[in-house]
C-alpha cells in the first residue's frame, strides 16, 4: 500500500460484541496491530459500527472498551464510525471524546441513496457541530450512478464545507466511475479495496484507483508490489470466495435490494438461477433494503395462497407405471432403448419442463412448477402438444396469461422444508424442484411404479447433488410412495437403479 501511494489503510473493525468466532481484524486491538510491520507514513484506521454506540451500554463506557489506549500509544490514528441516518445523533457526540484523546475521526453515512434532499442537508448541518475530520457517504446498495453521486455531494455542500469521503459498492459496475466523479466534485477521501474485496459485489478496486490517482495527485505509484500481492494472495482468495459483481448483484443494485440477499442465495444450494431471479422479483415489489432471513425465506414461497388445485392425477395415473424424463444426458445417450421400452410397455410418460430428447408422440404429459422457469419456457410450451401439469391457480396472473393458450392440468403445491404430503389435487414438497413436484404428482396419482430416466446427477462436489439427495431422503421417509427406480445412469445414492437394457 505504501508503494502504491495509498495514504490510509483501514485494517479492520473494533466490534463490541463477541458472538461466534471472528478473526483478529474484527477487533483490530492495539496488541494485534503492534505485531504488524507498518511502514512509516502509512496511517492506520479502524471502523466502528455506529449501532454499537446505540445499545444499552452508555457511550463513554463503550468507547473506553473499544479504545482503551489514547492515540499517542495506539497504532490507530483514524477512527471511522459507520452509521445509518437514524443512528447519527447518537454517534456524533462520540467524535468529541475520541478527538480529545488524540484520534482523527470521521463518520461514514450508509445507504445515502435512500435519503431525501432535506435529510442529506440535515446530515451536513449536524456534522458541522462536531469535530469531524471527514464526512463520508456510502453507496451501500451499489445503486447510484455518477449523476446521483454529484447530486448528493451538492446537497451535502449546502451545509458542510469540510472534507468529504466516498465509499462505493460495485453492484452495477459503477464503483470506480462513482469514485472518480466524486473526486471531480471535490471529494478528497476515496475508498478502495484490493481486487474490490468486500461483501458480495465488493468495492472500487485499489489497483485501478491508484492508477487514476496518479493523474489526480501527480504522485507516481509503484504497482509492482501490489500486483504481486494480488497474484499471491488476493487473486486466489477471490477465486475461492467469489466476491465481485455479477448479473444478480447488478439487479440488486438497480432495484435497491440489499446485497446480502444475493450473497446468501448464492451460497445456499437450495437456490438455483430461477430461485434467485424469482426472489429478486419479489423483493423488487415488496422491498428489500434491509436484510432479513425471515424475508428471504418468505420470498422463496413463489406460489400464491394455500396449496390448491383442480386436477386429480389419479384419473390418468392410478395403478399405472409412470416414466419421468429428466434433463440429464442419459435420455439422449440411451434414446433408442428408451423409445423401444416405451413402445413395448406403454408407461405414462411425463417429461420435466421442455425435455424433448425422445420422439414427441411418446410423451404423454409435461410438468413444470417454478414460476421463473415457466415464464422463460412459456413460448416453448405453447409449441409443444402435450398437456402441462402445473399449479396454475397458484401462479401470478401475468404468468397465467402467458400460458393461456396451453392445456393446463392444475395441481397445487406448497413448500415445507424436509416434508412431503400427497393429496388428491395438491401436494406439499420440500422444495420448488420440478423433480420433487413430479414425484408428488405421481404419488398423489397412486402410480404403481415410478421409473426415472435422465437423472444423471451433477459433477462431484456440486452442492445441487446434496439438495436432490435430501429431497429423495424426504420422499423415501414419507412412507406412502410407490417404488422408485432410475433406469439410466445416476450418481444419486438415494435413487435405486436398474439397467434399462435388462427390463
Amino acid at each position: 500500500m505504501k508503494a502504491a501511494q495509498v495514504d490510509v489503510i483501514e485494517l479492520g473493525f473494533r466490534f463490541l460484541g463477541n458472538q461466534g468466532f471472528k478473526g483478529a481484524c474484527a477487533y483490530a486491538t492495539d496488541e494485534f496491530l503492534r505485531r504488524l510491520e507498518i511502514p512509516s507514513g502509512l496511517e492506520v484506521a479502524v471502523m466502528v459500527n455506529g449501532a454499537d454506540l446505540c445499545g444499552p451500554m452508555d457511550r463513554e463506557t463503550a468507547l473506553q472498551r473499544l479504545f482503551p489506549e489514547d492515540a499517542a500509544t495506539s497504532s490507530v490514528s483514524i477512527v471511522r464510525f459507520a452509521c445509518h441516518y437514524h443512528e447519527l445523533k447518537d454517534v456524533l457526540p462520540a467524535t468529541s471524546s475520541l478527538v480529545d484523546r488524540g484520534y482523527r475521526v470521521g463518520v461514514n453515512l450508509m445507504q445515502i441513496a435512500d435519503r431525501t434532499e432535506r435529510e442529506v442537508r440535515e446530515i451536513g448541518k449536524l456534522a458541522t457541530e462536531w469535530p469531524l475530520e471527514v464526512l463520508y457517504f456510502a453507496d451501500s446498495m451499489g445503486s447510484m450512478a455518477p449523476e446521483d453521486t454529484a447530486r448528493i455531494i451538492g446537497w451535502l455542500r449546502v451545509e458542510w464545507d469540510g472534507p468529504l469521503g466516498i465509499h462505493t459498492h460495485d453492484n452495477m459496475g459503477l464503483a470506480l466511475s462513482n469514485t472518480l466523479r466524486a473526486a471531480a466534485e471535490g471529494v478528497s477521501w476515496l475508498d478502495a479495496t484490493v481486487t474490490g474485496m468486500g461483501r458480495g459485489p465488493g468495492n472500487a478496486r485499489t489497483e485501478e484507483l491508484v492508477i487514476e490517482a496518479e493523474a489526480l495527485r501527480g504522485r507516481r505509484a509503484n504497482l509492482v508490489p501490489l500486483m504481486a500481492l494480488i497474484r499471491k494472495h488476493f487473486g486466489p482468495m477471490k477465486a475461492q470466495y467469489g466476491w465481485g459483481t455479477n448479473p444478480y448483484y447488478y439487479l440488486a443494485g438497480k432495484y435497491g435490494i440489499h446485497p446480502t440477499y444475493i450473497q446468501e442465495m448464492q451460497g445456499d444450494a437450495r437456490y438455483d438461477e430461477e430461485d434467485i431471479l424469482a426472489v429478486i422479483d419479489h423483493l423488487r415489489a415488496e422491498g428489500g433494503k434491509k436484510f432479513s432471513f425471515n424475508t428471504l425465506d418468505g420470498a422463496r414461497q413463489f406460489y400464491r395462497g394455500e396449496a390448491r388445485g383442480s386436477w386429480c392425477p389419479a384419473e390418468v395415473m392410478a395403478d399405472r407405471e409412470v416414466l419421468v424424463l429428466g434433463a440429464g444426458p442419459g435420455v439422449a445417450a440411451h434414446r433408442p432403448a428408451l423409445e423401444a421400452h416405451i413402445r413395448r410397455t406403454r408407461p405414462l410418460v411425463v417429461a420435466l419442463n421442455t425435455q424433448s430428447e425422445i420422439a414427441p408422440e411418446l410423451i404423454d404429459l409435461r410438468i413444470a412448477c417454478h414460476p421463473v422457469r415457466l415464464l422463460a419456457d412459456a413460448e416453448a410450451h405453447a409449441g409443444l402438444p402435450q398437456p402441462l401439469i402445473t399449479p396454475v391457480s397458484m401462479l401470478p396472473e401475468g404468468l397465467r396469461a402467458a400460458l393461456r393458450d396451453k392445456q393446463l392440468l392444475d395441481f397445487g403445491i406448497g413448500i415445507e422444508r424436509g416434508r412431503f404430503e400427497f393429496h388428491d389435487t395438491h401436494c406439499i414438497a420440500p422444495a420448488s424442484l420440478v423433480l420433487a413436484y413430479a414425484l408428488a404428482v405421481a404419488t398423489s396419482g397412486r402410480a404403481a411404479h415410478i421409473l426415472m430416466a435422465g437423472f444423471d446427477g451433477y459433477p462431484a462436489g456440486d452442492p445441487r447433488n446434496d439438495e436432490i439427495e435430501a429431497m429423495l431422503a424426504a420422499f423415501a421417509a414419507s412412507g406412502l410412495q410407490p417404488s422408485l427406480v432410475s433406469i439410466t445412469p445416476t450418481r444419486y445414492k438415494g435413487l435405486p437403479a436398474r439397467s434399462l437394457y435388462g427390463l
